[in-house]
């Protein structure tokens, strides 16, 4: 069965719901018309339109991601400023982002994940251990001499 196409009022009211509902960048949204069949100036004068109203703003969806993915997921900066730059969003904006993270709050969801983790792995008070649990901080996108510095003072405690 085929659809019928999609009118850009009908377009511009749905993409300002699903961007009241949450936040969206514009590459999202630009994504989300193309599979509507909505391209060209069509698509840019309701791209504008949501950018004049405030439904989408590229600054804000990089900062709420950015909390998000550190709270939530346990992702560090370097994973979730790749994530930014596969959605698109300006470098500067990124950077911006990264920069509001709150540092104590990365540092102990660091921690956290660790500490987690140590208790996965069963030989972690040796040399193998602890390039385990190093490389899985790194995994997450967590700066190397941050995961470094974190592990070592793990074990100076014990």
């Amino acid at each position: 069965m085929q659809r019928k196409p999609l009118t850009t009022e009908n377009a511009l009211i749905r993409l300002e719901s699903l961007c009241a509902r949450s936040e969206r960048c514009t590459f999202e949204l630009e994504t989300k018309l193309r599979t509507w069949g909505i391209t060209g100036s069509e698509a840019e004068k309701i791209i504008d339109s949501l950018i004049d109203n405030r439904f989408v703003d590229n600054s804000r969806f990089a900062r709420a991601f950015a909390n998000d993915k550190v709270m939530f997921a346990g992702h560090g900066r370097l994973k979730i400023r790749m994530a930014l730059i596969s959605k698109r969003i300006e470098r500067s904006i990124i950077d911006e982002a990264l920069n509001e993270i709150d540092e104590e709050a990365y540092r102990e969801k660091l921690r956290d994940i660790l500490t987690a983790k140590a208790r996965q792995i069963t030989d972690v008070d040796t040399f193998e251990g602890r390039t385990k649990l190093f490389r899985f901080g790194a995994s997450r996108g967590f700066e190397p001499a941050l995961v470094s510095e974190m592990v070592k003072a793990m074990f100076r405690k014990r």
